[in-house]
């Protein structure tokens, strides 16, 4: 006998709410403890010398990303998106350069490039792993393209490999943006470490964190030196830097907190555990859900690790007979939370579709190449509008301290929820 849905007040799956992400613990309060002792909350001076680079706690975050990543620099600013426009304002991308980025991710990945006054140019995406698709690449490549902006969504790297031989061959540069996939590896290699700079987000909701910010890597010191810039009011400070003279800069006040840098310390000692804690709970759910009708457990790239951001799930309406945000409503009914599809696809947003930002000018818009005209036009990317009006939905809950137990409960609400499908459809809610 079917259990009735908790949408039609049947007794819920789950009533007690998911123990809360992120979980701050002693490491944390020890870390913030020592820095207010100090009373210097921010190490930061506009002005050449020591403290041009801020203080010894971001020195010390960002030593722990290059030990971490093997890289020779790490230049920590107060959110990922700060440090998306620094990555693409120190590669030189400027009014009327055209930036490709893909449609399905946060807008940060977009709006950075128009923070350059460069265009954003989207490319369509994988339909399995949701990733920018190389195949889809040179098709929009124009004359004016300037550099690529690769997301490594969910917690699976993009693939790199053709992406990177693209970008050489038409002499792009190219940003990684890993907000959602720190310590995800591509072929051996960690993601963000393949292209000239990555980004990490450490955002409240991300795997670690210290509320808002970010930190950005590269081999490169001439970049890390103009993302220094940028960071902290660069223009005041350039002409008195021997190895700064020469550069052009326009810096902002994107400068890290000694306080958040300090919280982020102590997070990233737990990057490892966090993240294996992920991939075990995703890889229970997947076992569990695996013999779920119209549902397809999300896959990982060969040679690569996926580290879970999100748990996504190829949705298939014309075997679970449920339209996609029927079946979320329903599952959040009975108190699991997932999501029907991720964020609208970034061109149909408004200041896409009028292609204004300024009251008085279609700048940036109006230089767009003939080539890329037709962008931003419903259907120019097929794949991402599929996944997200029907073929898609995710949940976040394949993360710490949940447990398996916590899974067990997400997997008996799916099959209650497909169980019940024709009671759903002809109630028609």
């Amino acid at each position: 006998m079917k259990s009735p849905l908790a949408l039609y007040g049947g007794k819920k799956i789950r009533s007690k709410p998911f123990a809360p992400h992120p979980v701050m613990g002693p490491e944390e309060k020890k870390q913030v403890l020592s820095v207010l002792k100090t009373g210097k909350l921010s190490g930061f001076l506009a002005s050449p010398g020591d403290s041009f680079l801020g203080g010894p706690k971001v020195k010390e975050l960002e030593a722990a990303f290059r030990t971490y990543f093997k890289v020779e620099h790490a230049v920590a600013m107060n959110s990922a998106t700060a440090n998306l426009h620094g990555a693409l304002a120190a590669l030189g991308v400027g009014p009327g350069d055209e930036v490709l980025v893909p449609p399905y991710t946060m807008c940060a990945s977009a709006s950075a490039i128009l923070m350059c006054g460069a265009i954003p140019v989207f490319v369509d995406i994988e339909p399995d792993t949701f990733c920018m698709d190389p195949k889809k690449i040179e098709a929009r490549v124009s004359p004016q393209t300037k550099a690529v902006v690769v997301v490594h969504l969910y917690g699976q790297p993009a693939d790199m490999d053709p992406i990177m031989a693209i970008a050489k061959k038409h002499k792009l540069k190219v940003v990684e943006d890993c907000a959602q996939s720190p310590k995800a590896k591509y072929k051996g290699r960690y993601a963000g470490t393949i292209g000239d700079i990555g980004v990490f987000s450490l955002n409240q909701n991300k795997t670690i964190t210290t509320g808002e910010g970010g930190v950005a890597v590269t081999r490169d010191a001439r970049l890390a030196l103009r993302m220094q810039l940028i960071r902290n009011h660069g223009e005041v400070v350039v002409d008195h830097l021997p190895d700064a003279k020469g550069l052009p800069c326009l810096g902002w006040n994107y400068r890290m907190t000694e306080l958040e840098a300090s919280v982020g310390i102590a997070q990233f000692r737990k990057l490892d555990k966090l993240t294996a804690h992920r991939v075990k709970l995703a890889g229970y759910l997947g076992k569990k859900l695996a013999a779920a009708e119209g549902l397809t457990m999300p896959v990982t790239r060969q040679g690569c690790t996926h580290v879970y951001f999100v748990y996504p799930v190829r949705y298939d309406r014309q075997k679970t007979g449920i339209p996609s945000r029927l079946f979320v409503k329903a599952l959040g009914a009975e108190g699991v939370t997932f999501g029907a599809g991720y964020v609208r696809p970034i061109y149909l947003d408004s200041i896409y579709q009028n292609r204004r930002i300024y009251d008085n000018s279609h700048f940036p818009f109006d230089r767009v190449s003939a080539k890329n005209r037709d962008n931003y036009q419903k259907g120019s990317c097929p794949v991402t509008e599929r996944l997200h009006n029907e073929g898609l939905i995710l949940t976040g809950l394949c993360r710490y301290p949940l447990t398996t137990r916590d899974m067990d409960d997400v997997a008996r609400a799916v099959f209650k929820v497909l169980k019940n499908g024709e009671k759903l459809l002809s109630d028609g809610r």
